[in-house]
């Protein structure tokens, strides 16, 4: 069974990134090898309408087997909003509270982002994660694209 990863806006645009290109690339390539499903969302889809287009052209380029679309729905917009009740993550953050709420609802194997600010940060997945463990959840893993690289061995 393929796993399941969510992705957000900051891979898609890593992928054309001097400093995230490197790491994000592979990824990209195994998931269209048909090693992973993406899960993508209408906050993704919102947040990629202001991208330049060669991002735009980079999320259309996956067959329809490769990926799965999730809605926003009132679920979601609660647990996002308990993410900033508790204080996890400032208001500022409500976009990405929803990228970790949809992950975590929808069962997501991991969710994959370069945000180290608000998403892949030691203490936000924590907060992130007691939130999910005390509202019946499953914990989320939070990766960078990074540690989907495979390593020949030597």
């Amino acid at each position: 069974m393929r796993q399941r990863i969510y992705i957000d806006t900051s891979v898609f645009g890593g992928y054309f990134d001097e400093e995230f290109k490197e790491h994000t690339i592979p990824l990209f390539d195994r998931i269209r090898a048909g090693e992973f499903i993406v899960l993508y969302s209408t906050v993704t889809q919102d947040e990629i309408e202001n991208a330049p287009e060669k991002v735009k052209e980079l999320v259309k380029s996956f067959r329809a087997d490769q990926t799965e679309f999730l809605d926003t729905s009132d679920e979601s917009l609660d647990l996002a909003a308990e993410y900033i009740t508790e204080k996890v993550v400032g208001e500022t953050s409500f976009a990405d509270c929803l990228h970790i709420a949809l992950a975590t609802i929808n069962r997501a194997d991991f969710l994959v982002s370069w945000n180290f600010k608000h998403i892949v940060n030691i203490e936000r997945i924590r907060g992130y994660n007691a939130i999910n463990i005390k509202n019946g959840y499953k914990q989320l893993e939070i990766r960078s694209p990074r540690e989907f690289e495979r390593y020949e061995d030597d």
